[in-house]
């Protein structure tokens, strides 16, 4: 029995190690097929392989990825597996076929609802939920066996403790693995971000002085020209236009400045009450503008070092980008909520706009890249390193047509 157990153990590992190794790096849609067919495959395998109990019953770790999976992935990913294991069931055939079937129609009904509040959870809550939820349907499972099973010996009785254990036990270890390579991952794409954005801000604070300077001069000289009486018509447009392109050219510079370090003459500690007061205050003008309602909601107690005029513009980006996503649709509302959760400053800016896809929702905060047709995507990558420098951090959530959720953590 424990040969068995623990070579239905290694299958279970095995999607895990295979995607550690070959696919991590690939995209998110590519790595959830890759990861239902890895699953499937490690579920295959714990049939294939089970305890043959002299009761006439089998029993193996199958439901383990098929759990996992439907509290991940939803209905749509955990579907394909249903399939699978009962189709492969019941070509195994023997005692306990039926019983199989109605529990992972059960499990297929019930888990994946939770789905959606499964991922919003930290890794150490969604650890206990996956283990509470397997050592449930599995408890469940033994107590429907009860009832068709006649006399139950004392073998059944090991078989139950020893299954909810292992169950309880293995689902911990698988688990804590994934949950270890989704940490690395998301502290991966946070160091390659901040790196991106150290450079950026170095370039800025070298280059955007210099720049700005000779531009100065230029836009001086071209004002004091287009003042000039003997300059014809054409020449006044000439000069009307470069102008308006040196300022153009200022604007894309004082952008970059944004990316500089913080100056100590701005900073201030404080719970951001006057910042978001401020902020929403100037953009409230540009709300009305385009039939958009604002909601602010403000609770928060917590103090934290940062630069006054940086998160100023963050905020405005942030304000400017949610309206002109509802711009599109005729109007709508801008939800801001701050509040506080223990020792983390919470704020939460939702728009009813167009929405994002997910491969859109990744490029976010690169350089040069932007959803609208004229933007240079310097905005949102102002946002990006203004909260990476106070040490927090973005979650995006979007569906299309239905709305954008930018959830930013500042711890203190």
């Amino acid at each position: 029995m424990f040969e068995t157990l623990l070579l239905n153990f290694l299958f279970l590992l095995f999607p895990v190690v295979i995607f550690l190794i070959f696919f991590e790096n690939r995209p998110n849609s590519y790595s959830h097929k890759v990861l239902v067919l890895l699953s499937a495959v490690a579920m295959s395998l714990c049939i294939a392989k089970p305890i043959k109990l002299e009761i006439g019953f089998i029993f193996d770790l199958r439901y383990i990825p098929f759990i996992i999976v439907a509290l991940y992935g939803g209905y749509r990913n955990v579907l394909p597996l249903y399939l699978i294991l009962n189709i492969y069931r019941f070509y195994v055939g023997g005692d306990g076929t039926i019983q199989s079937f109605l529990f992972s129609t059960t499990v297929m009904i019930l888990v994946p609802y939770f789905s959606q509040k499964f991922v919003k959870l930290n890794s150490k809550h969604r650890i206990i939920w996956a283990t509470a939820t397997s050592f449930l349907t599995i408890g469940y499972y033994l107590f429907t066996l009860s009832f068709v099973h006649e006399a139950l010996n004392r073998q059944f009785w090991i078989l139950t403790i020893n299954a909810l254990t292992t169950y309880v036990g293995v689902t911990i270890i698988i688990m804590i693995l994934i949950e270890k390579i989704i940490a690395n991952i998301k502290n991966r794409d946070r160091m390659v971000q901040s790196e991106r954005l150290n450079v950026v801000s170095e370039l800025a604070a070298s280059v955007s002085h210099e720049i700005r300077n000779p531009l100065t001069v230029t836009s001086g000289f071209l004002q004091l020209l287009n003042k000039s009486q003997t300059l014809t018509l054409d020449e006044k447009e000439y000069v009307e236009l470069s102008l308006q392109e040196l300022k153009r050219a200022e604007k894309i510079v004082s952008d970059y400045l944004s990316f500089a370090k913080p100056q100590s003459e701005n900073m201030v500690y404080s719970n951001m009450s006057a910042e978001l007061e401020y902020t929403k205050n100037i953009i409230m003008p540009y709300a009305s503008i385009h039939k958009v309602e604002v909601e602010f909601s403000f609770n928060n107690s917590l103090n934290k070092h940062y630069d006054r005029n940086q998160i100023q513009q963050c905020f405005i980006n942030l304000y400017k980008n949610g309206i002109e996503a509802m711009k599109e649709k005729g109007g709508g509302t801008l939800f801001i909520d701050i509040s506080e959760r223990g020792q983390n400053i919470i704020i939460n800016i939702q728009d009813t706009g167009i929405g994002m896809t997910k491969e859109e929702i990744s490029r976010l905060g690169k350089p040069y890249y932007s959803t609208k047709e004229e933007g240079t995507g310097l905005g949102m990558l102002m946002i990006y390193s203004t909260i990476y420098k106070v040490k927090g951090t973005i979650e995006v959530e979007s569906e299309k047509d239905k709305g954008t959720t930018f959830l930013i953590t500042i711890p203190t």
